[in-house]
């Protein structure tokens, strides 16, 4: 075997392994993201917006071209009680979808009004509600990055399902909110962590190691 067709051989291998959920994808719809490319945790790096960062993911259409999901760290940890005399503690995150692709693409979120109970805390639950606030940049190092009259919104919504619609036309972006509200149960469990991901055109979001199917991501 001479060393050109080892080389053809090892590029056809590779690009069936890069490929290998493409296929799945493309059967759904021929320009479907393809599956997670990478993930960067806490990025190190001095700027504000990087610093607040927790995870991030690119994912690639079939002409190459990225979508970018970064998800923050939280801000919050503060209490907040419903016109029932119910405590919860809350904590602010921010998700910014980047869209570098040739096509618009439809954001949508549909969270229940139904608590989730987190299987590492049997007994403990967490209800997630998203404010119709955009998040910017600029507002990164504000208290509750720049999120205000939370405890009206909370007093209309803690009781109802939470959704979110967007268009992001190519080569913009946008950013949104999520709140997360715990009861008060006594017991601390470390900083919170949340995450919006992928998988084909299903949104996905994870609290702590509770992952729930969301919403979608569908390009136009």
């Amino acid at each position: 075997m001479n060393k050109t067709t080892i080389i053809l051989i090892l590029a056809t291998v590779i690009f069936s392994c890069k490929q290998e959920s493409k296929s799945e994808l493309n059967s759904i719809n021929v320009q479907t993201l393809d599956s997670v490319k990478t993930t960067e945790k806490r990025k190190k790096s001095i700027s504000n917006d990087d610093k607040s960062i927790y995870t991030k993911y690119e994912y690639t259409d079939s002409a190459g071209k990225n979508l970018i999901l970064q998800n923050s760290l939280p801000k919050g940890g503060i209490s907040y009680t419903d016109p029932r005399g119910h405590k919860y503690i809350y904590a602010i995150f921010w998700t910014r979808i980047i869209n570098e692709t040739d096509n618009s693409i439809e954001l949508k979120i549909n969270f229940p009004m139904d608590s989730y109970e987190i299987p590492a805390l049997p007994g403990k639950y967490y209800k997630t509600l998203i404010p119709s606030d955009t998040m910017t940049i600029q507002k990164i190092p504000l208290f509750n990055y720049g999120l205000t009259n939370l405890e009206p919104f909370f007093d209309k919504n803690i009781d109802k399902p939470s959704s979110l619609k967007r268009i992001i036309r190519p080569k913009e972006l946008t950013g949104f909110y999520v709140v997360t509200l715990r009861l008060v149960g006594g017991e601390k469990y470390g900083v919170l962590r949340t995450e919006f991901s992928l998988k084909g055109q299903n949104l996905f979001y994870k609290i702590r190691d509770k992952e729930i199917q969301c919403g979608s991501i569908e390009i136009k």
